[in-house]
């Protein structure tokens, strides 16, 4: 997600100037062991502002996320962060490190005096590379599978802290009445006709995932594992932004990972590529691989809702109708086999 050089959208408080989000960066600074002189850079804007942090005095680089408004509990954030730590030390997947503020929480709260109220921030060390070139992603969708099944399977065997808390990524919270996203009939290019055929896709969606739900197949995921997310250095993957992180279908992280892109011919490809790394770690069964485009449609219409609250925001922009139309063509592809 990226942001305008002008004008960016926060869901809960409408249009917001990117003069006004750096002030909102600096005051973040603040509340952090770091130079009062230091530069700080907006780097990303969708759900939370993040900004790059340049200390004046030791040139270190570090990374603030400021939290959007009545998104995330204290007790969400804490548990996120408890989460990515045990990553890194108990199953070696790279992560970022979590740099405490100066009063030694990790999770810091301060007023930025915008009259919106307190805000929830953390700091992170700034990780290198690059997220994979889209000219390998072959191997790098094997890589990100592999690495995919090492974080299930630290999910399945971790002793979660008391109070562990996130949202859960389930039918219900995506398309029941009070949707996490928004209501994908909202979305630009969503008239009579594609509201029925979406409305049928959503019908067949649950029904499916109503049998598909076992225990073993549920539990915490990153739920956001696209290759933006994946960064790359001396072949080193680390994995960032656990921000939508909960309790959902394990596949559902290999549909992510096609965020935006499940309608291209590279996809099969991509999923056999994926599925071979996954498979290197943990076992998947037939029904698993039966349920891959169910979970890539159950993406892709949540994503429509997601770019329907978000109508502002550059990448829905971009998207537009175009998303639309892309959803209702691999729905009656879906829906003719499954339908």
């Amino acid at each position: 997600m990226t942001h305008s050089d002008t004008t960016v959208y926060d869901a809960s408080r409408g249009f917001a100037s990117a003069a006004a989000l750096e002030k909102l960066g600096r005051a973040a600074k603040m509340h952090y062991p770091v130079d009062p002189r230091s530069d700080v850079t907006l780097l990303d804007f969708s759900e939370n502002a993040t900004f790059k942090v340049t200390d004046f005095h030791t040139g270190e680089l570090s990374v603030i996320r400021v939290h959007r408004l009545n998104y995330h509990s204290y007790a969400d954030v804490q548990s996120e962060l408890a989460w990515l730590t045990a990553l890194r030390r108990e199953e070696g997947v790279r992560t970022p490190q979590i740099l405490p503020g100066r009063d030694g929480d990790l999770v810091v709260k301060f007023d930025p005096g915008d009259r919106k109220g307190p805000r929830m921030c953390v700091r992170f060390e700034f990780l290198p590379g690059a997220a994979p070139a889209e000219s390998n992603l072959l191997s790098e969708f094997e890589r990100l599978g592999s690495v995919t099944a090492r974080m299930h399977r630290h999910a399945k065997s971790w002793s979660r802290p008391a109070g562990f808390t996130r949202f859960n990524w389930t039918y219900h919270s995506a398309f029941g009445p009070n949707p996490r996203w928004g209501d994908w009939r909202k979305a630009p290019g969503v008239g009579d006709e594609q509201r029925r055929l979406l409305e049928r896709l959503q019908s067949v969606l649950r029904e499916r995932l109503r049998l598909y739900h076992e225990n073993s197949r549920f539990g915490l995921i990153h739920a956001d594992l696209r290759l933006a997310n994946l960064l790359i250095a001396d072949d080193e993957a680390a994995v960032i932004d656990f921000d939508d992180c909960g309790f959902g279908w394990y596949m559902y992280d290999l549909a992510t990972a096609l965020t935006f892109i499940e309608h291209t011919p590279e996809v099969p490809g991509l999923i056999e590529r994926w599925l071979a790394g996954y498979t290197s770690v943990l076992p998947i069964d037939t029904q698993d691989r039966r349920e891959v485009w169910t979970f890539i449609l159950f993406r892709r219409l949540l994503v429509l809702a997601w770019i329907a609250s978000h109508s502002t925001v550059d990448i829905a922009v971009q998207q537009g109708t175009d998303y639309t139309e892309g959803t209702c063509l691999l729905a009656e592809r879906y829906l003719s086999v499954n339908g």
